[in-house]
């Protein structure tokens, strides 16, 4: 997903779910070491895969991004809550994302 794409879902997704543009975006950019695995909090925001890799799999209650899965049938691009991300590489490997933070009424 293109980073003009990820920004104009973001902006139709906020709207759908009541928040119209009363959010804040931030750019997130992991980078894993071989083998690594990170947990990252994403509890009450949107993280929006952008330019993901072969290597890389992103798994929260939303569903998995991980091209090498061979057990789902859909990948998901949009996570939230406890976010897990691993490296399934033997080289240092780079993903980011777009962190959506409602803001508070």
């Amino acid at each position: 997903m293109t980073i003009e794409l990820a920004t104009d879902y973001i902006r139709r997704r906020m709207d759908e779910l009541g928040f119209g543009n009363h959010y804040y975006i931030r750019f997130r950019h992991f980078v894993l070491k071989a083998g690594e695995a990170k947990q990252v909090d994403g509890d009450n925001q949107l993280y929006i895969l952008v330019d993901p890799k072969d290597n890389i799999s992103v798994q929260s209650v939303f569903g998995i991004f991980d091209v090498t899965a061979d057990n789902v049938n859909e990948l998901q691009y949009e996570h939230q809550g406890k976010i897990m991300l691993k490296n399934h590489s033997s080289m240092l490997q780079h993903i980011r994302f777009i962190q959506v933070i409602p803001k508070e009424k």
